[in-house]
């Protein structure tokens, strides 16, 4: 496995390839990796062969982070990010630093953004204003450096996917996106980087996201006919808060592929919620039937 820190070293690697005929898959990512991030490795891989490349990209994006939020804390282990990558079998690890991704010299500021202007008002984009716009540069970025064929992204981050397959649509990106499952601990939690900062019985009860969402499922699927959106994120609502130190940032029901918000909810529409476990802020989605 090659590990490259430059913009120029990625894009020589990438022309390089393409002469060669080589597919390229790539897997964005801000590191801290678990079991999630490594099915996404082995779904690449299955994507372009045993002769193509996949390509790990290790970036802590300070664009899509606000104000208040954990870019400073968020966790880095380079040395155990590196060796999951080496077991894992990928050719590359890039990993970009701040002073290439988004240049900040006097008189050369970085002001080009790359922005989706529909898909992510709701639900992520409301409650992180400008978190989206540093999703979709950084991706553009990160696509126009890697040239892959193929890029992977997780189904627990429903809303970032949607907004990158519309940017790939709309910018005419020459790249397939392949959305792999959401892979859970034994107890339900969504595996997220951030799931390490949960402490003590917290843990225990971050595991009220994925009942919830199976709670709403229950729900609709017992129902003849399609639900009352606003009393079953009421009901939902209070199933989570009755954890000490659980608080709904939100919980709403809407079309997969559009993103459009639903009122009443049947068989087909989908669920997100971000709930905040004492200091942690973690999301979880799913289909309703």
């Amino acid at each position: 496995m090659r590990t490259v820190k430059s913009v120029a070293g990625i894009q020589a690697l990438s022309r390089r390839w393409r002469r060669a005929g080589a597919r390229i898959g790539l897997v964005p990512t801000m590191g801290a990796l678990h079991d999630g991030h490594l099915s996404l490795i082995r779904r690449a891989r299955q994507a372009v062969g045993r002769h193509g490349k996949v390509v790990v990209s290790l970036y802590v994006n300070p664009t899509q982070f606000g104000p208040r939020e954990d870019l400073s804390k968020y966790p880095r282990p380079l040395r155990r990010d590196s060796a999951l990558c080496r077991a894992a079998g990928v050719d590359v690890l890039f990993i970009p630093v701040d002073r290439e991704m988004f240049p900040r010299e006097k008189g050369r500021e970085f002001s080009t953004w790359v922005t989706e202007e529909r898909l992510s008002q709701s639900m992520e984009g409301r409650s992180r204003p400008g978190h989206f716009r540093g999703v979709t540069t950084v991706v553009a970025k990160l696509f126009n450096l890697v040239g892959p064929d193929v890029a992977v992204f997780g189904a627990k981050d429903w809303q970032q996917a949607a907004v990158v397959r519309r940017m790939v649509r709309d910018l005419n990106f020459p790249v397939k996106l392949i959305i792999a499952p959401t892979r859970r601990e034994s107890d339900g939690l969504a595996m997220s980087s951030r799931n390490a900062y949960l402490k003590g019985d917290q843990r225990r009860q971050a595991a009220i996201l994925s009942r919830t969402l199976a709670a709403a499922r229950h729900v609709v699927r017992a129902s003849r006919r399609p639900v009352d959106g606003t009393r079953l994120r009421k009901v939902l609502t209070r199933l989570i808060e009755k954890q000490p130190d659980a608080r709904v940032d939100y919980l709403e029901f809407f079309d997969p592929e559009t993103l459009t918000a639903l009122t009443r909810v049947g068989r087909g529409a989908h669920a997100a919620l971000a709930v905040r476990v004492g200091k942690t802020r973690l999301i979880d989605n799913g289909r309703m039937g």
